[in-house]
């Protein structure tokens, strides 16, 4: 009798409602744990991916990554930056300042920009230098969405790199 008014009672009533309330706020904290578990996991390795994600997979960081004037490290573009040194219809031979030549193919969706002004393909012209944004296709050559046409450089050393700046900047 005792036993079964223990049961009944206010106390145990009030027990029983804390240790149910305390059981579904440690699994509420635990589900959070979880989430937030899973949302680190998925960002951390998002990060270790980074690079892959955007660019593919490539041997080593080296490969990867370029580094700027402040030893960052940047992604490469997939664009040149050089003089052209071959007109072939819509395609362009642009020599970079490494050296090397990549084949630049211009379509009637390249926009052609001289400083503000628009521009077209025949406005192009051998020894010009120029900036191209492109992607590129299957066989290494980027089919070009941007060009912009530089001015030329000058020649009379005023611009000697110097820690990054022109001579004359140079404080």
């Amino acid at each position: 009798m005792e036993q079964t008014n223990f049961f009944q009672s206010k106390i145990f009533k009030i027990c029983l409602l804390v240790l149910v309330w305390l059981i579904s706020l440690l699994l509420v904290f635990k589900a959070g744990l979880l989430i937030g578990l899973t949302k680190a996991r998925f960002n951390f390795s998002w990060g270790e991916n980074y690079q892959d994600n955007f660019l593919g997979r490539r041997p080593g960081p080296s490969k990867m990554m370029i580094r700027d004037l402040d030893d960052r490290l940047l992604m490469p573009a997939h664009g040149v930056a050089g003089q052209i040194i071959k007109l072939n219809g819509l395609e362009l031979v642009i020599k970079g300042d490494d050296g090397a030549e990549k084949i630049v193919l211009v379509n009637d969706q390249t926009e052609i920009r001289e400083f503000q002004d628009k521009a077209a393909l025949a406005d192009l012209k051998i020894d010009d230098f120029i900036v191209v944004i492109g992607e590129p296709n299957e066989t290494g050559q980027i089919a070009a969405k941007f060009i912009r046409l530089m001015p030329p450089r000058p020649s009379s050393g005023l611009f000697e790199p110097i820690m990054g700046l022109p001579r004359h900047l140079k404080i």
